[in-house]
């Protein structure tokens, strides 16, 4: 039996296959059988390849869009404790009316 040893792959030769990929309309799996690499090697490279175009689109970085999402779901929570606590003086206010 032959060693399983990872090959590596250069950069040109990861950009080259991931434009193949978009480019050519079939899926993962037949490119990567095409070029001789794991479809899996492959998936990761566009997966990595789309990760790093949405940063450069978005400007923000991994831990900086986390933070984002979890800025957005506090004042979310914040907006909705707002609306009871206005609905509750509002309330309270009809009621000492009486």
């Amino acid at each position: 039996m032959g060693s399983k040893r990872s090959l590596r792959y250069s950069e040109e030769f990861k950009r080259d296959a991931v434009a193949l990929v978009r480019s050519s309309g079939r899926n993962v799996t037949e490119v990567a059988r095409e070029l001789g690499v794991s479809a899996e090697g492959l998936r990761n490279w566009v997966n990595k390849d789309n990760a790093a175009k949405s940063t450069v689109d978005s400007g923000l970085s991994a831990s900086e869009r986390e933070e984002l999402k979890r800025l957005r779901r506090r004042v979310a929570e914040q907006d909705q404790t707002i609306e009871v606590l206005k609905k509750a003086t509002a309330f309270f206010a009809r009621e000492s009316d009486r």
